[in-house]
């Protein structure tokens, strides 16, 4: 009778134990994000001029959005609008913050970060933040564990091509040096171009080491490379060996990159239950020519809410979640990751207003649909467009182009045209391009988004917040 009492209780034991080890693990996040990156800059999306083979991989393991929007077409506005799930209008933050701005993100909102730190996660950020350089605005003050990286874009420094004729005094007079932060310290007051040459293998290092230090524990790594904004910079292990100039080995380190996070996921056997997403934070910055990316086949780039600045080419990642090789050519939008990433790990919405969606059906299905019945595409506070499933509608607005000219050399941009649209409608199935104006052809679509978009912009305005300010 006792024997047979031991071996149910041992029984018991193993099964208890078995049934521990089979309940999933809360699931990890990182986020990879590019700066200044065009539509076709990868392979999955139609780079051929240098191998991209990680992010081959990725997309050939997991899924391609072909629809994936920001919410602005430059850099704080973007990562305002990703890490807070709301239009960046609605937060009070605009353009790109430099070091002189005296504002950034309001402590009250609440980031990726802070829900991930509702669920006892380890967080970190590392490589361009763009919300504020002050303390009160920098990471570690966002929900963040750890930080390394630059506060604000690479080229808000003395040592532009465009100024370097320039004595130093005068050029500090535009620009302050440079400097790399560790959590709220500055480590390197003066960044120089050769520091900046090794910034994507430190940030992808420091990724590396944090992942591996929180292997048994749930972690969000926010991995915001300062590359391919201008000016670029490679390191010694990539220069040269694209055959495609600089910017062809700058990408090429950003998908060495990749790979470190996709082989260190793999060899901790985590790879099963991390997400990983990889997208940019707006279009190619055109004027730069050869230093910059390409949009193809979409309509201009960096700086315009044409899809060519806001429609990024994005991965997502987790096998045996995500499928193999599938596409989702659904509208999703970077306010969407919030939400979302609240249904994953069943953490608590903020109690403000935001505006993404739970789009996770959209990762794991062909058939979902967007749960958006439009997005609102802003440049500044000026509501430029909307676009409802495969309609988008253009309200009449000025932007900058390069008018079919091309793009500067060696670091140096050429000048942008100013061009006009007025109220146009684009089927984005058939004119990808957004070339074909069909208003005429199809009024009630036109009437239904212009309504759309105004009552919209009206209640955003109406309801919107404050940045922080020091």
């Amino acid at each position: 009778m006792r024997l047979n009492s031991t071996f149910f209780h041992l029984f018991f034991f193993l099964s208890a134990i078995s049934l521990l080890k089979a309940q999933k693990a809360p699931p990890n996040l990182v986020v990879i994000f590019m700066d200044d990156m065009g539509y076709a800059d990868i392979g999955p999306f139609g780079a051929t001029a240098y191998p991209t083979p990680n992010l081959d991989r990725m997309a050939k393991e997991g899924r391609k959005f072909t629809d994936f929007y920001v919410t602005q077409a430059v850099c704080s506005a973007s990562r305002a609008g990703l890490l807070t799930g709301c239009y960046n209008v609605r937060i009070g933050i605009l353009g790109a913050l430099g070091p002189q701005s005296r504002h950034g993100i309001n402590p009250n909102e609440v980031t990726i970060a802070d829900l991930y730190k509702q669920k006892g996660y380890a967080t970190a950020c590392y490589g361009k933040w763009h919300l504020g350089h002050h303390e009160k605005f920098l990471p570690l003050q966002h929900g963040f564990d750890d930080y390394f990286g630059l506060p604000y874009s690479n080229d808000m420094w003395p040592y532009h091509p465009g100024v370097l004729h320039l004595p130093m005094e005068e050029r500090l007079k535009r620009w302050p040096h440079l400097p790399l932060i560790d959590g709220n310290k500055i480590v390197n007051p003066q960044v120089s171009g050769k520091d900046q040459e090794l910034l994507t293998t430190q940030f992808t290092e420091r990724a590396v080491e944090f992942i591996e230090e929180n292997r048994e524990k749930p972690f969000f790594v926010y991995l915001p490379h300062s590359m391919v904004h201008v000016p670029l910079y490679v390191s010694n292990k990539f220069k040269g060996k694209s055959g495609a100039g600089l910017f062809g080995d700058v990408m090429m380190e950003v998908d060495w990159s990749v790979g470190q996070i996709l082989e260190t996921l793999r060899r901790l056997n985590l790879e099963k239950n991390t997400l990983v997403l990889f997208t940019s934070d707006n279009g190619p910055w055109l004027s730069y020519g050869d230093h910059a990316g390409s949009a193809s086949p979409l309509r201009e780039g960096k700086g315009t809410m044409f899809d060519g600045g806001c429609r990024e080419s994005t991965l997502a990642w987790m096998p045996g979640t995500i499928e193999a090789g599938s596409v989702c050519n659904e509208p999703a939008m970077t306010i969407d990751i919030l939400p979302t990433v609240a249904h994953l790990i069943d953490a608590k919405l903020p109690d403000h207003q935001i505006d993404g969606k739970n789009i996770w059906p959209l990762f794991t299905s062909d058939k979902a649909k967007s749960p958006h019945e439009a997005y609102y595409f802003y440049y500044g506070n000026q509501l430029q467009a909307v676009r409802s499933g495969k309609w988008k509608l253009h309200y009449p607005h000025g932007y900058r182009t390069m008018a079919g000219k091309p793009g500067g050399t060696g670091g140096i941009p050429t000048k942008y045209s100013q061009g006009k649209i007025g109220l146009s409608l684009f089927d984005l199935h058939a004119d990808v391009g957004e070339s074909k104006d069909v208003k005429e052809k199809f009024p009630k679509i036109t009437e239904r988004l212009s309504k759309l978009g105004k009552t919209f912009d009206a209640d955003l305005k109406n309801s919107r917040r404050e940045p922080g300010r020091l």
